[in-house]
């Protein structure tokens, strides 16, 4: 049974002190696991990986990511813990000005003293596993979005964490591409020994790779469990989220006054 590296414990978080983006969420995130946070949009699955990195600071509540209490590291301790912490942005987050090589060395040189033979070996190393060592010189601009994602990948797993975050990873990737980076997350996963939350909304590409499925809503957690697990679910809700029905228990329209109400009102907006 493996064991836990993340723990969350009644947190709360809201952004403007009135309505709660997590209200009193318990979570254990298993390690050498993939771990998928899904939910409807605006439940705060970003605002969990911010969470888990120290971007961000609970209303209340703990947030342990091996053994550190995140909210309570001073700076310095924060940097030293997210050395092991890699993080794939949705836009890739590449630096414009720097071609892919140097992209990859940047967080190398930031955090080491090593040599540039060592730097180089490095970011080769990692270009290598995700099949674009022979793109190294190429900027940015140059490379299309499946490229970009691949490099950004490669820079996440420079300073060979132990944990990686995927924020939305398969979105707006042709079908070969969106091939690639699933399986480039399950064997990266497993070659490194690397503990992977993914935020994402792509059922069949998640549950594809995922060990574990996490399920969040209404500033809580409404259900965990192995794929399969969910997929066989007698809830209403992960019925309708995991189907994709229009119609259940997660509401369309965002919490408002009577319609006809509020047109005769005549209040401004």
């Amino acid at each position: 049974m493996s064991n836990t590296l993340i723990k969350i414990r009644d947190v709360y978080f809201s952004w403007d002190g009135k309505r709660d983006i997590y209200a009193g969420v318990d979570l254990d995130i298993p390690e050498g696991k993939i771990t998928a946070i899904m939910g409807p949009s605006g439940t705060g699955k970003t605002t969990l990986l911010r969470l888990i990195g120290g971007q961000l600071k609970p209303t209340s509540g703990s947030v342990e990511v091996a053994g550190q209490e995140i909210p309570k590291l001073k700076r310095k301790e924060l940097y030293l813990a997210r050395r092991k912490m890699g993080m794939l942005f949705q836009s890739g987050a590449l630096l414009t000005d720097l071609n892919v090589f140097e992209n990859i060395a940047f967080p190398i040189r930031e955090h080491y003293e090593f040599s540039e033979s060592m730097i180089r070996d490095i970011v080769l190393m990692k270009l290598e596993l995700v099949g674009l060592r022979g793109a190294r010189q190429l900027m940015p601009a140059e490379l299309s979005g499946g490229m970009k994602r691949r490099v950004a990948l490669a820079r996440a797993i420079a300073l060979d964490p132990f944990l990686m975050m995927y924020d939305e990873p398969f979105t707006g990737l042709d079908p070969v591409t969106l091939g690639t980076i699933v399986s480039l997350i399950k064997e990266l996963n497993d070659a490194l020994g690397l503990t992977s939350v993914i935020v994402s909304h792509d059922i069949g590409e998640t549950f594809s790779i995922a060990d574990h499925v996490c399920i969040l809503s209404e500033g809580k957690v409404m259900a965990t469990g192995s794929p399969e697990e969910l997929k066989n679910s007698d809830s209403a809700f992960v019925k309708q989220f995991v189907n994709g029905h229009p119609d259940g228990p997660m509401p369309f329209h965002f919490p408002a006054d009577e319609y006809t109400q509020d047109l005769l009102a005549g209040k401004d907006l």
